[in-house]
């Protein structure tokens, strides 16, 4: 059953699909205040701005690598150099992923995204070539930091912030949407209002906690 608190009609509503595919992680006395997914549109981040240029320097490398072994490029034409090419076509298929692949792989896997929030803590639920859960308390979070752009569209961090480059999860820019230990919601929208509802339910949950 979906509970949604009086003080929070404000909030965005539940996203059902998600509501669906978050239902098996809650326990007994559990309730969902909020649930939704990824934007999936195509959303920058501040990696993109070093990866973007990377990508086109290591593509175009690429290329003209393969176009050089080849004997298609060059002041003159010559026999294939068989071991330049295979050498040369993992680079030129992972120029290719960085270039526009990803921005497909990374469509394809918020679709299988599903966030929530209930009562108790925040929740991620992720449906891609296997299903992986991560969630945490929200009186335990360990951090809640907001990321938000002009549209409105956002990240949430339950952790502190990881350099672009984490020993947990890798460069963020390779899938941003990688789950880790703790939850983080990406690019979701009204992330302001998603915001304020952990900080107050973290307030509550820790005000209400027995003191010694």
């Amino acid at each position: 059953m979906v509970l949604i608190y009086p003080m929070l009609l404000q909030m965005p509503q539940i996203n059902p699909s998600s509501a669906v595919a978050d239902q098996p992680e809650l326990v007994p006395g559990e309730s969902f205040v909020w649930a939704g997914q990824p934007k999936t549109s195509v959303v920058f981040h501040k990696e993109d701005f070093l990866l973007i240029p990377f990508s086109l320097m290591w593509g175009g490398f690429a290329i003209f690598w393969e176009a050089n072994v080849l004997g298609i490029w060059g002041a003159q034409a010559h026999t294939p150099w068989t071991f330049g090419v295979l050498w040369g076509i993992p680079f030129v298929l992972i120029g290719q992923y960085l270039i526009w692949g990803r921005f497909f792989y990374t469509a394809w896997l918020k679709r299988r995204t599903h966030y929530a929030v209930t009562n108790r803590r925040v929740i991620t639920v992720q449906d891609g070539r296997k299903r992986q859960m991560t969630s945490a308390f929200v009186d335990s979070l360990p951090a809640l930091v907001k990321e938000v752009g002009s549209s409105g569209i956002g990240i949430l961090h339950f952790n502190q912030l990881q350099p672009m480059w984490s020993n947990n999860r890798g460069f963020r820019g390779w899938n941003g949407l990688s789950v880790g230990g703790v939850p983080t919601f990406v690019d979701i929208e009204d992330v302001d209002s998603v915001y304020r509802l952990v900080s107050d339910l973290r307030e509550s949950a820790r005000t209400a906690k027995p003191t010694f």
